[in-house]
C-alpha cells in the first residue's frame, strides 16, 4: 500500500499525510487548523509544532503556499496548536503518574 507523503511548508521535510496538520485559507484572510483534511480550498500541511508554525510565518511560507496576495492572520493555528501541546503536556502528565502508582504497587 502507498502512504500518501506531503512536505511541512514550515520545517520543508517530508513526512507521511496522515502526521502533517492541514490548514486552509479562508475567503477573509485567516489561515485555519483543518484536522479532518475536509476543508474546501487551497490547503497547505504543517507539521504540528508550535516551532514548524513559527519557522512558516518566519519563511512567509503560508502565503506562498496558499497563493494568497497578502500575508495571512494565522493566529487560529497557533492557538490550535497551543492547545493541542497542551493536551499532549497532559496526557503525558496522566500517563507518568499512572506509571508511579504502578510502580508503587
Amino acid at each position: 500500500m502507498v502512504v500518501p507523503v506531503r512536505t511541512c511548508i514550515g520545517s520543508r521535510r517530508r513526512a507521511p499525510r496522515s502526521s502533517l496538520l492541514r490548514v486552509v485559507a479562508l475567503s477573509d484572510g485567516r489561515v485555519v487548523a483543518d484536522p479532518k483534511a475536509v476543508m474546501p480550498g487551497r490547503g497547505a500541511w504543517l507539521t504540528p509544532t508550535v516551532e514548524a508554525h513559527d519557522q512558516a510565518v518566519k519563511r512567509r511560507a503560508y502565503r506562498r503556499a496558499l497563493r494568497l496576495d497578502r500575508e495571512p492572520d494565522t493566529s487560529a493555528v497557533r492557538d490550535y496548536l497551543e492547545a493541542l501541546s497542551a493536551e499532549e503536556q497532559a496526557r503525558h502528565r496522566d500517563t507518568t503518574e499512572q506509571a508511579e502508582r504502578l510502580m508503587d504497587n
